[in-house]
């Protein structure tokens, strides 16, 4: 669940041919088949069917208590990965401008944080704040640096340094030679690790509000669970799905090519 791997060398959105399309929407529509035909030979608390989740979905986004808890759960995630991203930044930029630190960080910090399950953190954090919002921020946060830490830390390792070498003869104040050579060669790592952030964060968010919080999805979803409200569930997490797919696509594809084309060019 915590597995970070570096994305910064994400593979170029190129236009996919046609077939292929095609074949992903058959396999959709497979998939949605599939689920409607057995769930027609279970009963309804085993497997929904396809409308009534989608019925609930609907229901779901016009009630204005559970529209409260996504945004509650929506905070979670916007806080967890602004904190981890400042965090990993910083730690990542110390290991490699502060060399005594590189080991501690790179050798020690990084791969602790990265082989630690989730569920300790989380279990950590009930133990040390309760049932609240700081349990789910905190565990969650915990879970996602190490993204941020990997990912910059190869941005920072490939910096050209002939670049970095002329911004020193241009320039002695550090921090515009920073926001003027170093941000921008680090902006397709930076967009990396948040963009691993958010879609690693929706699956550890429910889990987080699931057993640690007092609001957001995930409450709602344990709501469901002790009362057999499979309905609910199937909606819940086949949200979620939507929701995160249509970031992707919308959000986050767009921003991936329009950087592949700048440092292309570059």
């Amino acid at each position: 669940m915590n597995d970070a791997r570096t994305g910064a060398t994400a593979t170029s959105t190129r236009p996919r041919p046609a077939g292929a399309a095609a074949v992903a929407h058959l396999f959709t529509l497979a998939a949605l088949l599939a689920w409607w035909g057995y769930s027609r030979i279970v009963p309804d608390y085993q497997l929904p069917g396809p409308w009534p989740v989608l019925r609930r979905i609907g229901s779901f986004l016009t009630d204005s208590n559970e529209l409260t808890q996504l945004g509650l759960s929506l905070f979670h995630v916007c806080a967890a990965i602004a904190i981890a991203f400042v965090v990993g930044c910083v730690l990542a930029a110390l290991a490699h401008y502060i060399r005594p630190l590189r080991l501690l960080i790179e050798g020690r910090l990084t791969p602790f944080l990265n082989a630690f399950s989730g569920i300790g953190w989380l279990f950590l954090a009930i133990l040390w704040f309760g049932l609240n919002d700081v349990t789910v921020i905190f565990a969650v946060t915990l879970i996602l640096l190490p993204f941020t830490i990997i990912n910059v830390g190869a941005g920072l390792q490939e910096l050209d340094r002939d670049l970095l070498e002329l911004g020193h003869s241009l320039t002695r104040n550090p921090i515009r030679r920073t926001l003027k050579i170093v941000v921008p060669l680090l902006t397709p790592y930076l967009f990396a690790a948040l963009r691993t952030s958010f879609g690693v964060s929706w699956k550890v968010v429910l889990t987080a509000e699931l057993f640690g919080g007092n609001g957001g999805v995930g409450y709602l979803l344990n709501v469901a669970r002790q009362e057999f409200d499979t309905e609910t569930i199937f909606a819940i997490i086949a949200f979620i799905l939507m929701f995160v797919v249509v970031a992707e696509v919308v959000f986050f594809r767009p921003i991936q090519r329009r950087l592949d084309r700048r440092f292309a060019r570059g």
